[in-house]
């Protein structure tokens, strides 16, 4: 069972969602109001620190005009390594994170350690200036990364493969700059080697279904046309100069011009892209995967090779017996989700059959045998786990990897709540995930090896 704490916090918790959720009920948004939101002023956020912190740097950036879509780019210190130096030194780091790995005890996965400690408070992070394009991790500017007249530097830096990640937050809370989201797209992004684009998406019930998931579609085309720009930069093709400290415009066919993503273009690998979603997020990573199978080359070069979905928010009409059993669960129980689904769903759409809601309604995307490979982690005081279970199961059943992880005494977000970030439990599920995606973000297809 959770311990004392999480179960009194997870009260609390419960008592201020169902305020807030109500207090929305209560005052209906404009529906004019298409530019949206993306986070909430009651949220603790952390400001984006160029300079490697923690060995990661992040950046934010406003994608789209016409909406409040945003990301934030998380580029762990990796991608700066000379991949011509030490190639042996690296391999043999991540071996030795592979054999700690395997020897913990059979039941590292069911543990959890009540004494870790909470979750820090906000640090006091000072947004610096970017610097052209010094590599300097010790000096007190950020990096500024890539420079398109540079293609002889380009050669020298690594390309990570990129992690596309949707937070949670049952649709109405939540953003990629909290501090709890930050915390953990830099672990990730440390563990997996990866460039982690978290997304901004819009919130409801400003901007209801199916805005969150156009979002998350749009960043994966943003991020094609950023793959697309530098290449055309490197031929200097359609280049006009700026004087933005070495960034570059692309003039398309049409006269518009495009900014040229730094960090993207010298360090993204989008032929192994990854979607991870959390929560509700794991509804719109999957909802991603399933159009950019039906989108398949006009994607190019963006490559989905695998998706994480952490404890979905699946649900349905016909109750599970998770469901039944688990309706007054920790944190987002029963009542909770349905308040977060009425808020989401247009009234006139309202079902828990929604092909939002239920992944497994007929006609509901493309077959499930062109999906990605799909790892499923769940919690067992989840009243949504046997949803997510069901819909792993059917993956199998049509030969796509598909394993689900569960974790003993855990709860829904476990790996990802503020309170319960620096627990044992979410470090590993964590490594959990690094170990199984490190099979399809690899150049050479299989885990620790680049």
């Amino acid at each position: 069972m959770p311990t004392v704490a999480v179960k009194l916090y997870s009260v609390f918790f419960k008592f201020l969602l169902k305020n807030r959720l109500q207090t929305r009920i209560q005052t209906p948004p404009n529906p004019s109001n298409l530019f949206g939101i993306t986070t909430r002023p009651d949220e603790s956020l952390s400001s984006p620190n160029p300079s490697f912190t923690d060995g990661v740097a992040t950046k934010d950036i406003h994608i789209d005009s016409f909406t409040s879509l945003s990301v934030r780019i998380f580029l762990p210190d990796t991608a700066l390594r000379d991949p011509e130096k030490k190639k042996g030194s690296g391999k043999r780091r991540e071996k030795i994170l592979s054999l700690s790995s395997l020897s913990q005890p059979p039941q590292r996965r069911n543990s959890y350690d009540p004494s870790s400690p909470d979750f820090p408070v906000k640090e006091d992070v000072r947004r610096k200036s970017v610097s052209g394009d010094s590599d300097n991790l010790n000096s007190g500017g950020g990096y500024g990364g890539y420079l398109p007249s540079m293609v002889e530097d380009d050669r020298r830096k690594r390309k990570l493969p990129v992690m596309v990640q949707f937070h949670g937050g049952g649709w109405v809370s939540g953003s990629n700059e909290t501090v709890a989201n930050d915390f953990f797209c830099r672990r990730i992004a440390k563990l997996c080697d990866v460039v982690v684009v978290a997304v901004g998406y819009r919130l409801a019930p400003e901007s209801r279904y199916p805005a969150a998931f156009e979002d998350g579609f749009k960043v994966l085309s943003w991020l094609a046309k950023q793959a697309n720009l530098a290449e055309c930069s490197k031929s200097n093709l359609g280049v006009k100069k700026t004087g933005d400290g070495g960034k570059r415009h692309i003039v398309d066919s049409f006269g518009a011009s495009s900014l040229v993503e730094p960090w993207l273009a010298a360090h993204g690998n989008l032929s192994r892209c990854v979607l991870l979603g959390v929560s509700c997020g794991a509804n719109i990573a999957d909802y991603v995967a399933r159009k950019a199978v039906e989108t398949g080359k006009l994607l190019d070069p963006v490559k989905v090779v695998a998706q994480i979905l952490m404890y979905p928010f699946f649900v349905g009409n016909v109750p599970t017996h998770s469901e039944i059993k688990l309706a007054n669960s920790y944190f987002y129980d029963k009542a909770m989700c349905m308040l977060a689904w009425k808020l989401f769903l247009p009234e006139d759409q309202f079902s828990l059959d929604h092909p939002a809601a239920n992944p497994l309604v007929p006609g509901h995307g493309p077959p499930l045998k062109r999906m990605p490979p799909t790892l499923t982690v769940v919690a067992e005081h989840d009243w949504m786990r046997d949803r997510a279970i069901a819909y792993s199961e059917e993956l199998r059943k049509v030969n796509v990897d598909a394993p689900v992880l569960e974790y003993k005494d855990a709860v829904h977000e476990f790996a990802t709540l503020d309170v319960l970030l620096r627990s044992t439990q979410a470090q590993v599920c964590a490594e959990d995930i690094a170990i199984w995606v490190k099979k399809y973000i690899s150049l050479r297809g299989h885990e620790f090896s680049y």
